[in-house]
Order: structure tokens, then sequence, then C-alpha cells
């Protein structure tokens, strides 16, 4: 049976990688992201592959945007029961210098995207009495220096999963978190812009950190998710599994 698929901030990174799995797994996949047109390499990638997938358009934090893209996704594609709330975006800074814009802009995308996108699918998820959803967390949740605003929406990630768990478990819908450590992704590569070092230093000095001995890739990332949409996974929900190459919290 193919299931339907959505994976937000699918564009590129982590969420591109996570498309392309879930789509290698059997799925159909709406690639989902702020620009339509920038999640046509996604897309292609899916469809050279022998998969099918669908480019979408669409503001996760905006209510309106959420429930169009959803009705568009069930119409074209079919009834959406895998949702991966991956999109976010970063405004990092010490507390003291950290607006109130760039507090409400993470929040907003991360864990206000994750609460639209959860409530407009689930309805398909109840009603096909079966449903995985996969919200992307972070080390970060632990607490990490000039990222209170991320901090703050990845441990609310974590809560949010948990609730869901609880909430849409009799109805055959598991609820997961993935908490990725250091990804070579763009949005770490801009992190490394930020505090003025090269891509390849920064990469080397967290890598020398981790355990393993090694970054992440974003397909270590996209192969927890797998598990966690499988039907395998059908008896393990508000779990929060942490892929940082080592132990954490």
């Amino acid at each position: 049976m193919t299931r339907i698929a959505i994976v937000t901030g699918a564009a590129r990174g982590i969420g591109a990688a996570t498309a392309k799995r879930l789509a290698a797994d059997g799925n159909a996949v709406a690639v989902l992201d702020l620009d339509e047109a920038q999640c046509a390499e996604t897309v292609g990638a899916i469809t050279d592959a022998g998969g099918r997938a669908l480019a979408v358009g669409a503001n996760v934090a905006d209510a309106a945007s959420v429930e169009r893209a959803v009705a568009h996704i069930a119409e074209e594609l079919g009834p959406p029961t895998i949702l991966v709330n991956n999109a976010g975006i970063i405004r990092d800074n010490l507390l003291f210098k950290m607006t109130e814009e760039d507090w409400d802009a993470v929040l907003a995308v991360h864990l206000r995207g994750a609460f639209l996108m959860s409530r407009a699918v689930q309805d398909h998820q109840v009603k096909s009495g079966w449903g995985r959803v996969v919200n992307l967390s972070s080390t970060s949740a632990l607490g990490n220096r000039g990222q209170a605003n991320y901090a703050a929406a990845k441990a609310g990630m974590q809560g949010f999963t948990k609730t869901l768990a609880i909430e849409l478990g009799r109805f055959g819908v598991t609820a997961n978190a993935v908490a990725p450590g250091f990804i070579v992704t763009d949005m770490t590569r801009a992190t490394a812009e930020r505090i003025g070092v090269s891509f390849e230093d920064f990469i080397a000095h967290n890598a020398a950190e981790i355990p393993v001995g090694r970054a992440g890739e974003p397909d270590d990332i996209a192969a927890a998710v797998s598990f966690f949409c499988s039907e395998e996974a059908g008896f393990v929900s508000g779990q929060v599994l942490y892929v940082a190459g080592g132990p954490r919290a």
C-alpha cells in the first residue's frame, strides 16, 4: 500500500534527504517548502529514481497557507498519513542582543508550523486509522549558547510530540521526534559564517567532540525518520531519538 507523506522544509538539507528516503521506502512524497520552485531539485531526484513526488509551496506558519497546501496534496496525491515537521530557521544571537522579531520568527516556523501542519494532517490520519508524525528537534533542546529561541523551539517540539502521541495513539497514529546533533547542512554553514570561521574548520572542531569521530550527514537523520515512519514502528510513540554520534539526555 502506498502511503502519502509530507516533508516540510524539504527543498534542501535534512528535509530533502528525508523526502528522498521516504520515496525510496515506497511512499509518494509531497516536497513542501516556502518557495515551490526550490523544491524542483528534490522532486526531480525522486522522480528520476522512479518515485512519485509533488512540489508544494507553503508558509507553515500561516494557517490558511497550510490548509490550502494539505488540501492540494490530498487532491493530487491522496490523503496524507505521514507528516515530517522539519521546516526551521535560525536567528542566532546572545540573549541581550536577540530581538523580539528574531524570537517570534523562530518560534513561528518551528512550533507554530508543526502545530498547524499536524492539525491539518491529523484529520486524514484519523480517518485512515493510521498515521505517523515525526518532528525534528535538536540537541540544542538541551541548551546552546546563542540559541535561546532555537533551543526553546526545539525543546517545545519534544513536549508537542509527546502530547500528540497521547492524543492520537488511539487512532493508530504514532508521534516521535528525532533530535539531530551536528549535521553538515546549509544551516550549520550559516552558523560558521556568523562566528567567523571556515566551514571546514567548523566541521573539524565539532567532529572532534563527537564520540564516533565524524560529523553527521542528512542521510543519518533520514534513516532515523524512515524507521519512525515504518509499519514496524507502530509500538514506538512519544519518543525522542538523539542522532548525534554519542549519548545525549
